[in-house]
């Protein structure tokens, strides 16, 4: 049913088999990484086993349902309604874990809006965005930290960085990566006009120093003064903090961080947006095959791509990566995201299981 279970399978046996090798138990370090594959693949191999076993069960049990017995009969009823339950349940649990990659399971992400094309209208239209995906943390319970922003002249954002951090967060927002074009009457337009105007949306998951290790070799640090609104402490203190990487991805990364009273705070920040563009670029080129692959079906989450149109004269947002149309415009700028986010995830599934029956 599975037969990329079945390679898991395979090698799950091969690892064992290494596991009572002499020549890989002596070494420490090739143990070492033998059993760390071993219990990784545990995770679902072992439901997978209980599967084949109850599967076989059930088979077995159906074919008593012919004998001539009555107590036979009635036997293997009890058992198949025992049965039955348990293999929809481990289907379910088997199913679930083709929508997680082991490398992306983290319990906070980072967020990134920024105005596109269309001036004040695009910041206002970031602004938003914005306060749609507050919203939406706030209705699933997620802690939500500025990192930092910069406004529009006549209102919303230039841009915004925010940190994002509780169950789910990651799996659910992981498809809002991509262009989202707003298709509406600007406020200052006086003849009635129908304007539009974008902004890009990133999200990134969050690693933590272990999960991302930056050599502080490879970064470039510069320290500044604060531009912007501020008084006082912007005009004496050099608390602002760029930061360049400069090596193991293509182009060199940029982080800037200015909104924190303290140097120490920005830099922190800083390290941490670095820290999720870095293993974003790297995922990236891990993933690039079967990122190819799935593009034409659900988008590659490239912030130039375009994912989703809000028109407010007609109160629908449409998704075109499905193809799903939703008139409820107003319900999901105020956090009703998961109008989208369900039906996305729902396609993801899908074609996962899909990929998964042919072996991909």
């Amino acid at each position: 049913m599975w037969p990329i279970f079945d390679q898991k399978l395979a090698r799950y046996r091969e690892l064992e088999g290494l596991q009572a090798d002499p020549g890989i138990a002596g070494n420490p370090a090739k143990s070492s990484a033998v059993n760390r594959e071993h219990g990784a693949l545990s995770k679902a191999v072992l439901p997978y086993l209980e599967y084949q076993r109850i599967d076989v069960a059930i088979q077995q049990a159906e074919q008593l349902l012919v004998e001539p017995d009555a107590d036979m009969r009635e036997m293997a009823e009890v058992e198949l309604a025992e049965l039955r339950p348990q293999l929809a349940a481990l289907k379910e649990k088997i199913e679930d874990q083709l929508l997680t990659d082991p490398e992306e399971e983290f319990d906070s992400l980072i967020l990134e809006i920024r105005a596109g094309t269309g001036g004040d209208e695009a910041a206002l239209f970031a602004g938003d965005l914005y306060e749609m995906y507050i919203r939406y943390a706030r209705t699933k319970g997620w802690a939500v930290e500025e990192i930092g922003h910069s406004p529009g002249a006549a209102g919303g954002f230039k841009e915004m960085v925010l940190s994002l951090k509780g169950d789910g967060a990651f799996p659910h927002l992981r498809f809002e990566s991509g262009g989202h074009r707003v298709q509406r009457v600007p406020k200052t337009e006086t003849q009635g006009r129908i304007q539009t105007s974008m902004a890009t949306v990133g999200v990134m998951p969050e690693p933590d120093q272990v999960q991302v290790e930056i050599d502080p070799e490879d970064l470039e640090i510069e320290t500044m003064r604060a531009g912007g609104a501020g008084g006082q402490h912007v005009n004496k203190t050099e608390s602002a903090v760029r930061i360049w990487y400069k090596r193991g991805t293509a182009d060199e990364i940029e982080v800037k961080c200015q909104d924190g009273r303290s140097q120490h705070k920005n830099k922190d920040q800083a390290m941490r947006v670095l820290r999720s563009r870095v293993y974003e670029a790297h995922q990236q080129k891990l993933h690039k095959e079967r990122a190819d692959m799935r593009r034409s079906l659900i988008g590659g989450g490239d912030r130039s791509e375009r994912i989703r149109t809000y028109n407010f004269p007609d109160g629908r947002i449409t998704d075109h990566r499905i193809g799903l149309s939703v008139f409820k415009l107003m319900e999901i700028l105020g956090g009703g995201l998961d109008h989208l986010i369900v039906p996305m995830r729902a396609f993801d599934k899908q074609e996962k299981l899909t990929a998964a029956a042919a072996g991909k």
